[in-house]
């Protein structure tokens, strides 16, 4: 009777401490648990020099891209986003910041030539990366940074364009695999989280589908690349489709076989004439026009590895409590106007994509509100819950209302900022709003230049009807010296 007495108070030892265990396990699981659905994840993706029009559900270009149209299908479709200033440092400057190019500084592309002028992201501005880490988010960055200043060097020596991030630089994202800026698709090479300045690792693989490898990573964390107790913010920034065009798979230029140029340009405003040039000068347009399948081969591509990814979040069981945004630094015209590339006002280079997926909380829908770069770090501060915690010195706008259906202010116009560094006085300002698109360009000489098109009547903007209305040109020019005025632009 003892013994057997003994063995059952050992039982019910052993029940009471499995018990114990069990509610230490189980409160630890509701606190992990209540982490993550208090404080969603932060997945934002941009492609480097991808158009709006290269979405497939708008059947605009000849593009396959299922996995952004699936997203877009279950998420909120900004269909009126632009880059306000569409280049690639100015881009990343406002995004991280939510302040404009004039107040970052960073108004051009960073390179050697202009760090002296102040033209790169400085070390005390507060980020979104900074707002996030400091409410108990893990942040990570991959990719494409561009937002660093090389040691200065003088207009007669060769500008450098890429540099080292030093980790007192990188706001906040203690997981770094990035660079600053390069065009080797196909042979890229990377900083990671501890190496030195000369510790670069450089990689055999089409880099968005090295990149979604090292997210998949991430995702997993079996290397400890993220606190696991703690909700993470990613940065992806893939430089394709951006030139070189031709570093892209052979996959994806399959699908584009036996066709050239003149089979996918299908926009109206690109115009041939019987020799296949186009009509407006050259402006490096006949350089690289034949590539234009390998661009949309390059966005397929994109498409594919994000697809990837998104399988990975699906599997790891992160996926309903992550916002998924997917945009892009600025267009590409592909001859469109005559022209090749960005930092013009056209749609082509000035609309970007912008899709916002969250289905755990915001019901899909599409919206025409004049977003503005700025507008991001505020509007998903405010969708995660964190609208306090907003800098004070942000100049974009909290728009995280519309997505529960909830009134905003909604802005008239959306800045078009074509900078020039501080050395230069040469360079354009203007503005869009539901109905037009009116900018000016300022040669160095100081004479300007004046473009107008009425949208709303023509889509592919195929007429300047600057100088035929001129009521209607002297409202233009009062609204942007208006704008630029509320913005303290000395322009």
């Amino acid at each position: 009777m003892n013994k057997l007495n003994v063995k059952m108070n050992v039982s019910v030892k052993l029940i009471v401490f499995g018990l114990i265990l069990c509610g230490v396990f189980s409160c630890k699981t509701e606190q992990k648990k209540e982490i993550t659905e208090t404080k969603p994840n932060l997945l934002f993706i941009f492609a480097d020099q991808y158009r709006q029009a290269s979405l497939g559900f708008l059947k605009e270009d000849p593009v396959h891209t299922p996995n952004l149209d699936q997203l877009a299908k279950e998420g909120v479709f900004f269909s009126e986003a632009v880059s306000n200033n569409p280049l690639c440092s100015p881009y990343r400057a406002m995004l991280m910041t939510g302040r404009y190019s004039l107040s970052t500084g960073v108004v051009e592309n960073c390179n050697s030539q202009r760090t002296a002028l102040g033209n790169y992201l400085k070390k005390d501005e507060v980020c979104i990366s900074d707002v996030l880490v400091d409410n108990g988010y893990s942040a990570g960055y991959v990719g494409k940074w561009h937002l660093d200043g090389p040691e200065p060097t003088p207009p007669e020596v060769k500008r450098v364009w890429d540099t080292w991030c030093p980790p007192d630089q990188r706001h906040g994202f203690s997981f770094w695999y990035a660079y600053g800026t390069h065009n080797r698709h196909n042979v890229p090479y990377y900083w990671t989280t501890n190496a030195k300045e000369d510790e670069k690792t450089y990689i055999k693989k089409w880099s968005a589908e090295h990149e979604a490898d090292i997210i998949i990573d991430y995702l997993d964390n079996s290397k400890s690349q993220r606190k696991e107790e703690n909700p993470f913010v990613l940065f992806w920034s893939i430089n394709p489709p951006h030139t070189p065009f031709k570093q892209v798979p052979e996959r994806y230029r399959k699908r584009y076989e036996g066709m050239d140029f003149k089979d996918v340009l299908n926009r109206p405003n690109v115009q041939f004439n019987d020799n296949y040039e186009l009509k407006r000068g050259d402006h490096g347009v006949e350089k690289r026009l034949d590539q234009a399948t390998d661009y949309f081969a390059s966005v397929n591509g994109v498409d594919d590895q994000i697809g990837r990814v998104i399988k990975k979040l699906k599997e790891a069981g992160l996926y309903e409590n992550t916002i998924i945004v997917f945009s892009a630094d600025h267009g590409e015209m592909l001859g469109s106007q005559g022209l090749m590339h960005k930092n013009v006002w056209f749609k082509e280079a000035y609309k970007i994509p912008l899709i916002v997926h969250y289905p755990k909380k915001v019901k899909p829908k599409t919206d025409d509100i004049l977003l503005s770069v700025p507008d991001y770090m505020p509007t998903l501060l405010g969708l995660m819950g964190l609208e306090t915690k907003i800098p004070d010195v942000v100049e974009g706008e909290n728009y995280a209302n519309l997505f529960f259906d909830k009134p905003v202010n909604r802005p008239e116009k959306q800045l078009y900022f074509g900078g020039k560094s501080f050395a230069s006085k040469g360079d354009a300002r203007g503005f869009r709003t539901k109905d037009f698109t009116y900018a000016v360009v300022k040669h160095e000489s100081g004479e300007k230049f004046h473009y107008l098109y009425y949208d709303a009547e023509d889509p592919y903007q195929m007429k300047n009807i600057w100088g035929e209305d001129p009521a209607l040109d002297n409202k233009m020019k009062t609204e942007l010296a208006e704008l630029l005025t509320s913005m303290n632009d000395p322009w």
